[in-house]
């Protein structure tokens, strides 16, 4: 359903950027403009047609683009951050691995193994 969706907006996509090009610019900048004489339709009528067009292809973008969007977030579950299992803490520079014990039985053992100073009393 999801990718049926997609390229419904993606033909909506390229159907209205074809319109918006195809449109007579006002100012004279980029648009192709002008012409007049013989044609299918008048001056007028390819305007209110094309704005027309743009305004449908415009709303029927924004529905697609919501609907895709509820879509996304429907498929996905709901979930917390509280909720979630802590992260594994790695001891640096240890060279026992955490299954053995933990810091202070890894302390013990280097306390062990290293000779001590007399201490006095």
């Amino acid at each position: 359903m999801e990718s049926v969706i997609i390229v419904i907006h993606l033909i909506i996509v390229l159907a209205l950027t074809g319109v918006i090009l195809v449109q007579r610019s006002e100012g004279g900048g980029l648009g192709i403009g002008g012409g007049g004489g013989g044609g299918f339709m008048s001056s007028r009528g390819t305007s209110n047609l094309l704005t027309r067009t743009t305004a449908i292809l415009a709303g029927i973008f924004f529905v697609t683009s919501l609907l895709l969007s509820w879509l996304a977030g429907h498929s996905r579950g709901p979930s917390s951050i509280i909720n979630t299992s802590p992260a594994p803490i790695s001891q640096p520079g240890t060279a026992v691995p955490p299954t053995e014990g933990g810091i202070l039985d890894s302390l013990k053992r280097q306390e062990q193994s290293t000779p001590q100073a007399p201490q006095s009393q």
